[in-house]
């Protein structure tokens, strides 16, 4: 690979109800020119579903960033200690000419802004400041460590937050006991895991009237393009087939639980299977694709519910692939859940040295990357 390569990390920003509404993407280049030339390789599947914040980390922007074609919705981040830099006292009025709307990042609350430009979303470094402080635009709290602090940053003022900080640390709330229709949603996994009979999928199904609106209210929507109403879980079964409704109801177990965060832990788990299984299609079958999907998806089930990875899988009979990649980060799918993990962090090297472990080029990788975030906010939109 490449010395020059460049890669794509994310981290999310969520609201005041926790849900992901921005995505912060951080393109870490050798030189602004690397940056856009990679820029214009990506933009056919640049994201939309979701505001973007686009931070170019170490290197100042500059002028030349107006050469790429800016998708609506997609904010430059400009730095908050390069606001004095010559590149960036050029670029603010250009910017502004060209109605690019602006993020500040890594604010201290108490410096001056220039007046110029389009400031809609400040990044408050908690390090600097605990409170939103002269931040212009709508302030989102960045440095958060865990998730048991987000409510009395709420409180003081900021309206989200930006980060990981949901993935680490207990909230005040966790989902002990799973909701009703978890227990059903596990046992339907499991049948269709053992290719049970279909009457024996369609009696579990009744037992559910909520479960059973939802697959027949998604069956029969506009993106099915079915040219008749389908009434039956029978009928419903038989058109979705059961390796498809295999992963509907995999996304089904990420809202049995109430945990604060549900939303933006969702959210997150599916991006890390889409993507896994985006990258698995040049090193497996489509079957085993699809294990990868859910091996990416089930990696954060212990945080939403709020238990032992072990004691979760005690309940779902997956594969010993995926066992082993969620309890010892071992077989031949940990690579990939490591790689997933990696485009969450603000580390390249990492993301460079587990890309290269699968040999994959860094435009595979970006690409794999959006395709993956774009799914996953359009599911959740």
């Amino acid at each position: 690979m490449s010395d020059n390569a460049t890669f794509l990390t994310r981290e999310p920003a969520v609201n005041r109800k926790q849900a992901i509404t921005a995505n912060r993407l951080f393109l870490h280049a050798s030189s602004m020119q690397a940056a856009l030339e990679e820029l214009a390789r990506l933009r056919p599947c640049w994201p939309s579903a979701h505001t973007v914040f686009l931070s170019f980390g170490r290197l100042v922007p500059g002028p030349e960033l107006l050469d790429w074609s800016w998708p609506e919705g997609t904010f430059l981040e400009i730095p908050a200690p390069a606001l004095t830099h010559p590149k960036v006292q050029a670029l603010l009025p250009l910017v502004h000419a060209q109605g690019i709307p602006l993020c500040l990042g890594w604010y201290d609350g108490v410096s001056p802004v220039p007046p110029i430009g389009d400031w809609r979303f400040t990044l408050v470094d908690l390090r600097r400041s605990s409170v939103p402080g002269q931040a212009p635009g709508i302030a989102l709290a960045w440095g958060l460590t865990d998730s048991s602090a987000f409510a009395d940053t709420i409180a003081r003022g900021f309206s989200g937050a930006c980060g990981w900080f949901f993935l680490r640390g207990t909230p005040e709330v966790v989902q002990k006991r799973a909701t009703p229709s978890f227990g059903i949603v596990l046992q339907l996994i499991q049948k269709l895991q053992r290719d049970a009979d279909i009457a024996e999928i369609e009696e579990l199904l009744k037992r559910d009237v909520a479960l059973s609106y939802r697959l027949l209210r998604y069956i029969n929507s506009a993106g099915m393009g079915l040219m008749c109403e389908v009434t039956s879980f029978r009928h419903a079964v038989q058109i979705l087939g059961y390796r498809n409704l295999l992963k509907w109801l995999s996304l089904l177990l990420l809202n049995a639980s109430q945990h604060p965060s549900q939303q933006a832990l969702a959210q997150t788990s599916i991006v890390r299977g889409r993507f896994m299984e985006e990258i698995g299609k040049g090193f497996f079958s489509a079957e085993i694709t699809e294990q990868l999907f859910l091996c990416g998806v089930f990696s954060i089930l212990d945080v939403l519910l709020g238990v032992p990875m072990v004691e979760v899988l005690q309940n779902i009979a997956v594969s010993e692939a995926i066992r082993e990649a969620l309890t010892r980060g071992q077989g031949e799918f940990a690579p990939f859940l490591e790689l997933a993990r990696a485009c969450e962090s603000p580390d390249a090297a990492l993301l460079r040295h587990h890309a290269e472990k699968l040999g994959l080029a860094s435009l595979t990788l970006n690409r794999a990357h959006l395709t993956a975030l774009e799914y996953a906010d359009r599911l959740n939109a």
